[in-house]
């Protein structure tokens, strides 16, 4: 990754939190937003190397972050721009997940593999996503643009774009702008 596809990761992001272009001193404000800091950090870890000593700083900072906000997103997990974490706590992801752009977690959300099965494996995520509290996707499935997926919902089978995933079990509702006042800020 290159120090510009670094920064406008960065930029992407911190637009979805507050609507602007990044100053350096608005970063160090929104800093304190644990969401951000979180996604400031695992893109860090992945642009640095470990034995660049800013690299390592991140990945001390990310750890800590991990156990004190409940994140489990690993630095390794390939995530476009515009990451939105809404409110900290229980957020697992997998490492080899991909997430689109403009996505949207909230707590207690879980994205993971499936070990057995015709869906053995893991999702991609596409862009325009919002996931909501308590949902779960797993297995080798493939989620559309503009999805939302509904707070509480179990997925475990492809979504079509501009749909509403609702339910466990989970059945699909198709509507155009499907996450039209969900996700905001879309950089």
């Amino acid at each position: 990754m290159k120090f510009n596809q670094f920064r406008e990761l960065v930029n992407q992001d911190y637009f979805r939190y507050t609507a602007k272009s990044i100053s350096c001193f608005q970063l160090v404000k929104k800093l304190f937003n644990p969401g951000f800091r979180y996604t400031f950090l695992m893109r860090s870890c992945k642009f640095f190397s470990i034995y660049n000593p800013i690299g390592t700083l991140a990945r001390l900072f990310l750890r800590r972050y991990k156990f004190k906000y409940g994140y489990q997103i690993p630095y390794q997990t390939n995530i476009g721009g515009g990451l939105y974490i809404s409110h900290f706590g229980g957020v697992v992801i997998n490492s080899k997940t991909t997430i689109g752009r403009n996505c949207n977690l909230a707590h207690n959300v879980t994205i993971g593999q499936s070990n057995r099965g015709k869906s053995k494996g893991i999702p991609t995520i596409g862009d325009r996503v919002w996931i909501g509290t308590g949902a779960v996707v797993v297995g080798k499935i493939t989620i559309g643009n503009d999805v939302l997926i509904a707070p509480n919902a179990y997925v475990n089978f492809d979504v079509p774009p501009s749909s509403i995933v609702i339910g466990n079990p989970a059945k699909i509702i198709a509507k155009e702008n499907a996450t039209e006042g969900y996700i905001n800020r879309i950089s």
